[in-house]
């Protein structure tokens, strides 16, 4: 069972977007996924059309005891999802005192054996919730925009893996960094790309995600990108990075 966290501190990289299609990418390849919500906003849950009515319950009550596991699991097109909703936010308060927070998701989890990969999607920090992805993860993808701004901060998580591989984590590892939103006909684009590769030559992924209108519509009728438009560039994309993303096992 492979456990990957989805990161980048900073918004609008295309983080949900890619842990959502990954997750119907590896399940089109025959592979049996698990779906955690680790975002206070919720916009997985909300892009996969979950409303609060739907989920009972969440990740928040499976991280404070409050019920077990499988109560909170909801099939949504043969991927198995654990959602959120904005009381996750609350997490950063009620456990802040308590030790070993930084163990609370894995140890509330640790009951799941059934799965060949579960994704899990981070929020924008490096708060308490990220650290207990990064906690339970044995590998982390980073999406990056293709542009300069989207490059800003990327230290600061590196040294936040590091800091969690070396003191808490030490199977912990970067199995691959995405290019998101690309657009080969931007002179900008490309040159953050080379400086990816420059600085990540074996850790970005061949496959770039390439902009496409489709991507940023899928989640407004709560699909995926292979449910909505299974000819677009985008679900060729994201199904391509899936290859690599299983043959990196």
């Amino acid at each position: 069972m492979r456990k990957i966290a989805i990161s980048n501190q900073k918004g609008g990289t295309g983080k949900t977007t890619s842990t959502i299609n990954i997750a119907y990418g590896l399940q089109k390849k025959g592979q049996k996924v698990l779906v955690i919500d680790l975002d206070p906003q919720a916009n997985l849950t909300a892009s996969l059309g979950i409303s609060d009515n739907t989920a009972q319950k969440n990740i928040f009550h499976i991280m404070k005891n409050e019920c077990h596991v499988n109560d909170a699991i909801l099939d949504i097109r043969n991927v198995s999802i654990i959602p959120a909703n904005i009381n996750l936010a609350a997490c950063e308060t009620e456990f802040s005192n308590i030790a070993g927070r930084e163990f609370i998701l894995k140890e509330s989890l640790h009951e799941i054996s059934d799965f060949d990969f579960i994704l899990l999607d981070c929020s924008p920090s490096l708060g308490l919730l990220t650290l207990n992805a990064f906690v339970m993860a044995e590998e982390i993808i980073i999406p990056v925009q293709a542009e300069f701004l989207a490059l800003q901060g990327m230290s600061k998580l590196l040294e936040t893996i590091e800091i969690v591989k070396n003191r808490i984590n030490p199977s912990l590892k970067i199995s691959g960094i995405i290019s998101t939103r690309y657009d080969n006909r931007k002179i900008l684009n490309r040159e953050v790309v080379e400086k990816l590769e420059t600085h990540f030559a074996d850790k970005l992924f061949s496959t770039f995600i390439r902009e496409n209108i489709s991507l940023a519509e899928a989640p407004s009728f709560g699909q995926d990108i292979f449910t909505y438009r299974p000819d677009s560039a985008g679900a060729k994309d994201y199904l391509s990075l899936c290859e690599e993303i299983l043959k990196r096992s």
